[in-house]
């Protein structure tokens, strides 16, 4: 029996690494991606199915030169999984153009980057999954949060948009939308991250999803999905008083 292959970007910490190791454990063929060439070293050598393959995904052409690689070593790729990503609290609390352009460049181009890389042979083949990881942060708008928020929210759009036109060619489309989850990235957090999960809880939710179901959106964890999914069809004025007062925004005079 051959072999099934996922490839994943932003694959040296997280929900990236968690995944990578999940699927390796369920015997997939896994090549991973992210800038920190030392650390997808250290899990490929600890995994004998696991592959490591240096990425910037902001380089338009790496990432085809990256995916050709792939492709030429396990031919047959059956998932993409595309979760690249960066945050900086401190910075998100004022208005830091230098900042959210370079948010926007890895979460939100980074990830187009990566898609372009691999749409032409997802198309021919007519088969496969790409999946694109946002956030609940992509939901609604929210408090010092203004360029991850936004640059998820345009991830959601792209998702959507791009499940049409894939969908012609019976390519899958997945939109993958964690809740707080603990990772290196939100250890910069100073407020408290309601329903707290470990990558490895994000890793078996998604390899569920991906696998074994096939709805366009995986989200979790739902206590607290949800509810921002209800509080996402309230009118402004309603979801801004709650949203101000869970946080503690004050509007001043």
């Amino acid at each position: 029996m051959i072999k099934k292959t996922i490839w994943i970007t932003g694959g040296s910490t997280g929900i990236g690494k968690a995944l990578a190791i999940k699927f390796a454990n369920e015997g997939w063929n896994v090549a991973i991606s992210a800038r920190r060439e030392n650390l997808l070293e250290e899990i490929s050598n600890e995994y004998e199915n696991i592959t490591s393959f240096p990425l910037d995904v902001t380089k338009k052409e790496n990432c085809k030169e990256v995916f050709n690689q792939i492709k030429n070593k396990f031919e047959n790729i059956d998932i993409c999984f595309f979760s690249t990503g960066t945050w900086d609290p401190k910075k998100e609390k004022d208005i830091d153009v230098e900042q959210i352009e370079n948010v926007f460049k890895v979460n939100f181009f980074g990830t187009l980057n990566s898609i372009k890389a691999v749409e032409e042979y997802f198309k021919n083949k007519k088969s496969g999954t790409i999946t694109i990881v946002s956030s609940i942060a992509g939901y609604r708008g929210l408090p010092n949060s203004t360029g991850y928020g936004p640059s998820k929210s345009a991830l959601n759009n792209l998702a959507e948009s791009l499940y049409f036109d894939f969908g012609r060619s019976n390519v899958r489309v997945c939109l993958v939308s964690p809740g707080f989850i603990k990772t290196p990235m939100t250890d910069k957090n100073d407020f408290n991250m309601p329903f707290l999960k470990t990558p490895e809880y994000a890793a078996e939710k998604i390899y569920d999803g991906l696998v074994n179901k096939h709805s366009f959106e995986i989200h979790f964890p739902k206590s607290l999905t949800m509810i921002l999914k209800i509080l996402g069809f309230l009118p402004n004025r309603i979801y801004f008083g709650l949203i101000g007062k869970l946080t503690k925004y004050q509007k001043k005079n």
